[in-house]
Parts: structure tokens; C-alpha cells; sequence
């Protein structure tokens, strides 16, 4: 790494003065990228650092001074299809402004990335897409009660061992309890976790079966799920399935032939990695492969970018944050490690408080040998750049119970938009049904006898867990394909004009008239009257696209009828991760019009097709003048002026593991936790395994460690006011909680992170009328 200007190899001095404009407005960190000629780079950046800007400008420099083109091109790669999407525009724009051609780059996510590598060589891969289908989530759960049922049958002893665990008494009733919470929940619960967590680490059936062996348990449990992992991959494969771990499994077995992987290196000048913190193991192999150096092994062209203090999905996901901070410190040794500390996101308030959680959080003696996060400060921006905080900026209450808290967030969201009404706004939750009581309270004031009303202030609410999330897209698409595949057919052309005139393509009118003859309307005689001038844009448009049916590739249909549909980004999007699925869905000697159709009908009628949301797509989530209800852990990526966290009780967060009643006759702990605590021992180099009692200990302290951090990343969403409060009493349990019935409520504990803010930062709290509570207590 340098300082020094970039010295670009273009002669045009307009280009170099443009670079050079470009890096001096970057940040330190993001500069670090920007003077990146190769080699290894890891770059920890804290919340709100920028590092997808940096990340964008730095493949924008590398492209211009690297000459790279199509036979050689960066590959930039992120955690999911949205992000890739808004990384993807970034680039471009940057290219834009610099006047150069859009090439030279391709943005993918990991698995898009493997895959394209794998259906590149299915000889070597053994994905043939014509034979092989991903599976959706529907599939893989009737997979895994599958996969349950056939190891029942084919392992009746250990099955036997599991049921007479501990005391079985003599009762018929208590045998089939047992069977029951077997069956439909334990099994499949181990089954779904270990099989994931195994196969993205390398693991096969046989390697899990050698590891059970070097644990002396009461119960095999990793022998257990050896088998059942052994059964799903023999269902998957016979069914002519593959998931997202076979992609990358795929594209490493294709990689193993040095020819090939010569060939994609020369394909692939760098890789730049975003959401590092996020990875997998294999998928971190995929990327050390590509980006080799067969000359100097140790320097690959590589950059990865993440925050190991965000690393908010290790325990539901195989997703290990350890990679990543590893990556870090090997690279620190070599002076190849940049951070990015300062952030412009947030008010100097708020840094102080999210800055002293993370000290707090690493001390704290719940997280036993477990420290949640690395020791990295946030700064604020030079020249005063950072947000003037509203109010206090950090803002801590304690209200009587949770309808108050209803009461005391509305008040406080009335205030701040009726002062500034361009303010965003947002309230999160560790919990969609947290969202889901905010929003029928807030709704209904009178109902819960709240004396504020957001209607009557013409503030809307938006629950973004409530939302349909039945995307609009594949139906629009399925009215175009069938109008293209059938234009004579009057109900086919009606359903595209009328989805044409509601994307304002074409003006509204009585289609009536048009669509009951649409031959004598899209193919008029020469002897036929004139198309009436006011029909002429519904001609020229309907034109377009009977043209594009049989000029374009079915394949690319698609993405041809988002754009004509004049799609967002986010729509764009979901219409490509929708192609993408009907193409892996569809061999190519059945990619017809018809099974197309067919297809796609079937997911319109019978799935839940999600819309791709882009991070930093203000126009769903951050739109000013509205209160945004969501998760913690979809608000990750985005920003509001002001955020409100409610119901920080110590049972939500940090909250712990515990064993569902139905399953505590095997013991004091969730064997799927356990075995997923077991694999990550092996894989981390610890011998001996621990047991279970010593992993299902580990399982808690990880659990707890990623709940602080997730309070923190919901912490750092705050630009001018944090807004934290736990009510005094609260639901024993959101689970079973029934918000009509306020006597379900009882005493709660704050979580212990507020007590401490308080003590802290004495100017945070603030009282309310009728509030005795202590947080000290």
C-alpha cells in the first residue's frame, strides 16, 4: 500500500486529474483501497464507514488504470443478490463520471459466482443444470421430514436409544410424545442444522461419522446426523436437486483441475469481497483459489472488506465470523490491513454510547470466554462532518408497561416530524410480533387508550414484516409472457395493456374494445381505418415487444420486459433473481415459451415469491414523514435520523438458549445447537471435542455475544436520535403473548446494558409521569 497519487496508465491528463479527484475525496480506509495495485488487503470498517462507496470507487480506479476489459475483469462479490445490485449502480456511476465504459467488472454473490463457474463445466462440476434443479425452501423442508422418516427406518437402534433416553415410564402417551417432538421437530431441527453447517465447511457424511467417533457422548449425536445428512444427500440427488452449499461444492470440484483454474485466474485480475464477516469456510477457499498467484502463492489479488462487529447471522447460518478476523490479523502482520474508523453516519452522542456498549459488552461476564467484538472505535469525520444530534441525541426510558411504550414512541415521533417533517424515522425490533403489537397499537389508539393518534397527524405506519411480501413482479411478468406467447388470445393482450397502464407505459383507456380483436388491433389489413392517434403509443409499444419475442433469447425475455416495465433498482432485481430461477428451474431443451409459462404460473399460484429489498432503498423503508417498523436484523445496511428501540428486556436481548419442553427428556441442552457447537471445534482446530454439556456452554456464550452485537448494529442505524427503552412490565413471552389481554403482562428485567448506560451517561434517561422504576435494580 501507498500513499502516492495514483499514476494511471492512460495518457489522457483529464482521466488523471479525474482519479486523482476521485481518491482525495475518499476517506482513510476507502484510500487504502483506492492505492490497492494487488496482493492481499483486509479492511475492517466500523458502522456507517462507507465501505461500500470505498469499495465502488477502488474497483472504479482499478479499471481504469489496470486496462481491464472483458478478457479480463475484477470481480466484485457481496452477501446478497440486493446488495450486489447496489453495488453494481455505484460502479457504474463512478465509470460514468470518469467517462469510461461500463466493462472491465462483474458484481455476483458468492453462490452466483460458483455457479457460474460449475454449469461452465459440468464434467468436472457434476451440476448438469438440464438434469439438476435448485431446491426451493418448500422442497428442502419435505426433504428433511423425509430424510427423517428413511433414517427411522434404516437406524431403529439408535432411534430406540433416543427415545428411552433418561427415564421412560411405562405410560403409551409418553412414548408417543416422545415420537412426535422426534419426528416433526428434533430431528429435523438437527437434521436442517448440521447437514448446512457440515457441508459449507467440507464435511461429507463420512467425515461427520470419523468426528462422532472422537466424542464419548451419552448420545452420538453427530453420528446421529451423520446419517441423516448421509440420507438428504442421497433424497437431493435421486430427486435431481442440488442446494446453494452444492454451487460452491460444484465450482471447488471444477477448480481442482489446473487447467481450469488457470483459466479463471487469467479470466479474473482481483477479487474485492464485501460482508467479509459473513462468509463460510469453502466459500473462503473458493476465493483464495481464484485469486492465486501461482508466482507468489501468498499474495493473492484479494481485498475483503467487513466488520467482524456486525456479524449478526454465526448462530443461525454457517456463517463464522472467525475467518474473516483471522484474514485480519494475518494481514496486519504484513502492514496489509486497513480500518476504517471514521463514520459520518452518526451524531457524537450516539457514537459514545454504541462505543462504550462494544467495551461494555466485551467486560461483561455473560459472555463468558466469549468476547463479542473486536476492539475498534468509531470516530466521528473530520470538519465537523458528522450529523447535529437531535435533542439530548441519546435518549433512555423506562415506561410502566408496553403500551406505554406504544404511547411514549408516538409522542415522540409526533414531536420530531411535526418540527421537521423530512426527518426518517424507524422503529426496531428483536421480533416481528414486537412490530405487529407497535403497529395494531399505534393504529388503534382509542382501542388501548393511547392519548396520541399518528392518523390524525398523517403519519403512516409501515411494518415491513406485515407487508405483502407476495412480490408484484412474477405476476407482471407472467401477464407480458403470456401476451408475448399468445398475443391473438383477448385475455392475454387485456392483462398486459392493463399491466402496461399500470406501470404508466401506456395511457389508460377502454381496452375492452382493442383486446376483444387483438389480431385486427397488432396486424390491421391494409384495407383496415387508421389507428386513431390516441392508440398509436399502445401500437408502438405492443410492436416493441412482440419484436423482442423473437429477437431475443427466451432467457433474456425477462430482463428485457423489466426494463420495458421501467423497473426501480430493487424490481430489476428481483426480476433477475426471478429469470435466474426459472433458468436453474428449466434445462434448456424444455426452456420453451409453454414450460416457461407453466413455471411461472406455478410460483405465482402456489409459492411466496420474496421481492429482492435493496440496502439503502429509501423509497419502501427509509421514506421520510413515515414510522418504519422492522427487525434488527433486516435493518442492517440502512439508515434513519432517528431510531427508537423498545422492549430491550434482559429476556430479549441478550435472552439465551433454552430447551423447548418437548424436548427435555434428552437433556439440558438442543442437540442441533450442540452438534453445530461441535463442527465449528473441529473445524477451529480444538481437540478434544467438547462434550455436550461443555458445547452446548459455548453454544450460549456465541448466542449471547451475537445478540450485543446485534444491539449494536441496530444501535449504529441512528443518524441524530437513539431513542432505547425497556418497560417495566412486559410479556413473559412475545411468543404466546396476546396484546388484548393486558393482565398477560408481568415484572421484566431491563437487559443489563441499560442500567450501565444510565450510569454512565446520566443525561440520557429521561423520566416519565407516573414512572417509579430503577434501573439500578
Amino acid at each position: 500500500m501507498t500513499d502516492s497519487a495514483i499514476a494511471p496508465s492512460p495518457t489522457s491528463l483529464d482521466l488523471v486529474q479525474k482519479l486523482d479527484l476521485l481518491r482525495q475525496s475518499l476517506r482513510p480506509g476507502q484510500r487504502e483501497m483506492a492505492d490497492w495495485q494487488g496482493g492481499p488487503l483486509a479492511v475492517s470498517a466500523v458502522p456507517g464507514a462507507g465501505k461500500s462507496h470505498g469499495m465502488a470507487a477502488a474497483a472504479a480506479i482499478a479499471i481504469a488504470t489496470q486496462n481491464l476489459g472483458r478478457s479480463r475483469q475484477l470481480v466484485l462479490v457481496t452477501f446478497t443478490r440486493s446488495a450486489a445490485t447496489h453495488l453494481k449502480q455505484k460502479v457504474r456511476q463512478f465509470l460514468k463520471d470518469l467517462e469510461i465504459p461500463p466493462t472491465g467488472f462483474m458484481v455476483q454473490t458468492l453462490h452466483g459466482l460458483a455457479l457460474n463457474i460449475a454449469s461452465r463445466h459440468p464434467q468436472h462440476s457434476g451440476l448438469e443444470l438440464a438434469r439438476t434443479t435448485l431446491i426451493s425452501p418448500y422442497q428442502s423442508h419435505r426433504l428433511l421430514r423425509q430424510c427423517v422418516e428413511q433414517w427411522v427406518q434404516a437406524q431403529p437402534n439408535l432411534y430406540q436409544l433416543l427415545l428411552e433416553v433418561g427415564t421412560l415410564s411405562g405410560e403409551e402417551g409418553e412414548r408417543l410424545r416422545r415420537q412426535s417432538a422426534l419426528r416433526t421437530d428434533i430431528l429435523p431441527a438437527l437434521a436442517q442444522t448440521t447437514i448446512h453447517e457440515a457441508k459449507s465447511s467440507g464435511l461429507s457424511p463420512e467425515d461427520l461419522l470419523h468426528l462422532s467417533e472422537r466424542v464419548a457422548d451419552e448420545i452420538p449425536i453427530l453420528a446421529i446426523a451423520s446419517g441423516l445428512y448421509a440420507q438428504y444427500d442421497a433424497l437431493l440427488h435421486q430427486s435431481g436437486w442440488m442446494d446453494y452449499d452444492d454451487m460452491i461444492l460444484g465450482a471447488l470440484r471444477v477448480l481442482e483441475d489446473s487447467q481450469i483454474l488457470t483459466f479463471w485466474q487469467q479470466q479474473i485480475f482481483a477479487v474485492f469481497e464485501d460482508e467479509a464477516q459473513d462468509s463460510t469456510p469453502l466459500q473462503s477457499k473458493l476465493l483464495d483459489l481464484l485469486t492465486a498467484n501461482p508466482n507468489h502463492p501468498s499474495q493473492p489479488n484479494l481485498i475483503r472488506v467487513g466488520d467482524p462487529n456486525q456479524a449478526i447471522n454465526s448462530t443461525f447460518t454457517p456463517a463464522d465470523p472467525i475467518y474473516f478476523r483471522e484474514f485480519c490479523q494475518s494481514r496486519e502482520q504484513d502492514r496489509r490491513l486497513a480500518e476504517m474508523a471514521q463514520s459520518a453516519r452518526s451524531c457524537q452522542p450516539i457514537i459514545d454510547v454504541a462505543n462504550f456498549m462494544l467495551g461494555w459488552a466485551n467486560r461483561s461476564p455473560l459472555v463468558g470466554s466469549e468476547r463479542p467484538f473486536k476492539v475498534q472505535t468509531i470516530h466521528p469525520v473530520e470538519s465537523n462532518g458528522n450529523p447535529s444530534p437531535l435533542g439530548r441525541g441519546v435518549e433512555l426510558y423506562f415506561p410502566q408497561d408496553i403500551y406505554r411504550t406504544a404511547e411514549a414512541i408516538g409522542q415522540r415521533v409526533v414531536t420530531l416530524l411535526t418540527e421537521n417533517p423530512n426527518l426518517r424515522v424507524a422503529v426496531l425490533v428483536r421480533e416481528n410480533k414486537q412490530a405487529r403489537f407497535l403497529a395494531a397499537v399505534l393504529s388503534d389508539p382509542n382501542r388501548y387508550g393511547l392519548s396520541v393518534n399518528l392518523a390524525d397527524c398523517e403519519i403512516p405506519i409501515y411494518d415491513a414484516g406485515a407487508s405483502d411480501r407476495r412480490s408484484h413482479v412474477p405476476a407482471e411478468m407472467l401477464a407480458m409472457l403470456q401476451f408475448v406467447g399468445r398475443p391473438h388470445s383477448p385475455e392475454y393482450f387485456k392483462a398486459a395493456l392493463s399491466t402496461l397502464a399500470k406501470r404508466q407505459i401506456i395511457p389508460t383507456t377502454d381496452f375492452n374494445q382493442i383486446a376483444n380483436e387483438p389480431e385486427q388491433f397488432l396486424y390491421p389489413s391494409p384495407v383496415a381505418p387508421p389507428t386513431p392517434d390516441a392508440l398509436q403509443p399502445i401500437r408502438v409499444v405492443c410492436d416493441r415487444l412482440l419484436q423482442a419475442r423473437w429477437g431475443l433469447p427466451l432467457y433474456q425475455l425477462i430482463s428485457f420486459l423489466a426494463l420495458e416495465l421501467n423497473y426501480e433498482a430493487a424490481e430489476l432485481a428481483t426480476a433477475d433473481k426471478l429469470a435466474s430461477r426459472l433458468h436453474q428451474q428449466l434445462s434448456e431443451a424444455h426452456a420453451t415459451m409453454a414450460a416457461t409459462v407453466e413455471a411461472l404460473q406455478e410460483i405465482v399460484s402456489t409459492e411466496r415469491f420474496d421481492a429482492v429489498d435493496l440496502e439503502g432503498d429509501d423509497s419502501q423503508y427509509t421514506r421520510a414523514h413515515q414510522l418504519t417498523l422492522m427487525t434488527m436484523h433486516k435493518a442492517k445496511g440502512l439508515d434513519w435520523d432517528a431510531v427508537f428501540l423498545p422492549f430491550l428486556h434482559e429476556k430479549v436481548i441478550p435472552g439465551s438458549l433454552h430447551v423447548p419442553i418437548p424436548a427435555q427428556f434428552l437433556g439440558d441442552y438442543a442437540i442441533a445447537d450442540v452438534a453445530r457447537a461441535q463442527i465449528r471445534a473441529n473445524l477451529h482446530g480444538k481437540d478434544p471435542i467438547p462434550l455436550a454439556q461443555e458445547a452446548w456452554q459455548q453454544a450460549k456464550s456465541l448466542k449471547i455475544a451475537e445478540e450485543f452485537r446485534l444491539l449494536y448494529v441496530a444501535m449504529t442505524r441512528a443518524k441524530q436520535l437513539l431513542w432505547l427503552s425497556a418497560a417495566q412490565n412486559a410479556p413473559f413471552s412475545w411468543g404466546t403473548f396476546n396484546w388484548e389481554r393486558q393482565s398477560e403482562l408481568s415484572a421484566q428485567k431491563p437487559s443489563p446494558i441499560l442500567p450501565a448506560l444510565k450510569q454512565h451517561f446520566p443525561q440520557v434517561f429521561v423520566p416519565l409521569k407516573r414512572e417509579s422504576f430503577s434501573a439500578d435494580d
